[in-house]
């Protein structure tokens, strides 16, 4: 789908065709590929390195992620302005066809390992609901799934399409270095932040660690909004970056790990819809009222609303007994 979509994307660039719905289609299925393909990644990490070291893996896959977003852009950039953005376009699919290849290449395991084997039923409405119930009895669960759903529905990454609206509000003439050096203090503040705590050992995965650390986060995103220095901006951004992976790897962790055997492929397909799939609303909470108030009041406003429902579940749905320590 990743592919289908840069190819299309080329296709519409050399013709000279491409128009808004366009970009929204190819978009909403750029997203749905995300939603799809994280479960299966997720199972096939766990596959491979069990439950010790499932946390260090998930934080790494992260971590990676945010060193592609760090220098992506300026490897996309150069390619374009090499080759022309059409045939820069068709390249990046071809960049997709190793990983292609490998899927076909690696060998199904049936996600044995833990006892996970067993074929998972198909999709009925019955079956979403005994899945909501199983995960209404497990605390630990429901507060990741939660925690993840809320972080997307009020803020998500909304925030970064407007990056260039900030960097005009800070008052930098040359806004295109100024906007990229906010994008890119997140995603640094992410990289570093998981290499760091890879070689630390720090911050063992629990439900109270990752509601702290997301409280913490929601206090940089307010502290942004609110700034008018642009180099208190750039700190608060690549703090916000490191709490952001830590409290979001330690939850998807915690969700693996917490799930049944036999439930773990649809509770991590659970919590990428949650986490990943409301994203789609922070673009109202964010970007539609922050063109009726201004973008600082909108993302301030929605990272408070989110701090005190954060702070809500770490009070009434997190219970002080239930830790969800690795053991």
């Amino acid at each position: 789908m990743y592919a289908s979509v840069s190819l299309l994307w080329g296709i519409l660039f050399l013709t000279d065709t491409i128009q808004v719905w366009h970009a929204c289609v190819l978009l909403v299925i750029h997203g749905m590929a995300g939603v799809l393909g994280s479960p299966g990644s997720q199972l096939i990490i766990h596959d491979i390195v069990g439950r010790e070291y499932l946390q260090s893996a998930v934080r790494l896959n992260s971590t990676g992620r945010n060193i592609a977003v760090l220098f992506g852009p300026a490897v996309g950039g150069a390619t374009m302005l090499m080759f022309s953005p059409a045939t820069g376009l068709f390249i990046n699919v071809f960049m997709y066809l190793p990983m292609i290849v490998f899927m076909f290449i690696l060998p199904y395991t049936g996600h044995g390992r833990d006892g996970a084997g067993t074929q998972a039923p198909r999709f009925s409405l019955g079956g979403a609901v005994q899945l909501m119930r199983e995960t209404a009895a497990n605390p630990t669960i429901l507060s990741m799934i939660l925690l993840g759903g809320a972080t997307s529905l009020m803020v998500g990454n909304a925030f970064q399409a407007q990056m260039p609206g900030f960097a005009h509000d800070f008052g930098h003439e040359k806004q295109d270095w100024a906007y990229s050096i906010l994008l890119g203090a997140n995603a640094g503040g992410a990289a570093v932040g998981g290499l760091l705590l890879e070689g630390t050992g720090m911050l063992r995965p629990n439900a109270r660690n990752a509601a702290i650390c997301s409280i913490l986060w929601c206090v940089s995103i307010v502290g942004f909004a609110a700034s008018t220095n642009y180099l208190a901006a750039v700190a608060l951004l690549f703090c916000a970056g490191f709490l952001n992976l830590t409290f979001l790897s330690m939850a998807q962790t915690l969700v693996q790990l917490q799930a049944p055997p036999q439930l773990r492929g649809r509770l991590i397909g659970l919590f990428n819809m949650s986490n990943n799939g409301l994203r789609a609303f922070s673009g109202v909470t964010v970007g539609v009222i922050g063109g009726l108030i201004g973008i600082h009041w909108s993302l301030a406003l929605s990272a408070m609303i989110l701090l005190a429902v954060t702070i809500a579940l770490f009070a009434l749905v997190i219970p002080g007994r239930i830790s969800g320590d690795l053991n």
